[in-house]
C-alpha cells in the first residue's frame, strides 16, 4: 500500500489519467481492447512500473555508486 501512495511523479500521474480516460472511453464505445489498454496503463501507474524493466521493474533513480556489470563480448 505504501508503494501506491508514495513516489508520485509527472509520468505516473499521466499514466493514471490516460488509463482512466481509456477505460471510460472503452465503456462508452464498448471496445474491450481499449479497456485492456486502459487497464494496463492504470496498473502501471498504481504499481509504479515503467516500460523499461531491468532490475526490479520499478521506476527508480539511477544509483551513481553502482558499478555496471562486466560484459564480455
Amino acid at each position: 500500500m505504501k508503494k501506491i501512495l508514495t513516489g508520485w511523479h509527472l509520468m505516473r500521474v499521466i499514466r493514471l489519467l490516460m488509463g482512466i480516460v481509456a477505460i471510460g472511453q472503452a465503456i462508452v464505445t464498448k471496445e474491450w481492447i481499449l479497456g485492456l489498454a486502459g487497464g494496463f496503463l492504470l496498473y502501471m501507474a498504481l504499481a509504479n512500473l515503467g516500460c523499461y524493466c531491468v532490475n526490479s521493474c520499478s521506476v527508480q533513480p539511477p544509483d551513481v555508486n553502482r558499478k555496471p556489470p562486466d560484459t564480455k563480448i
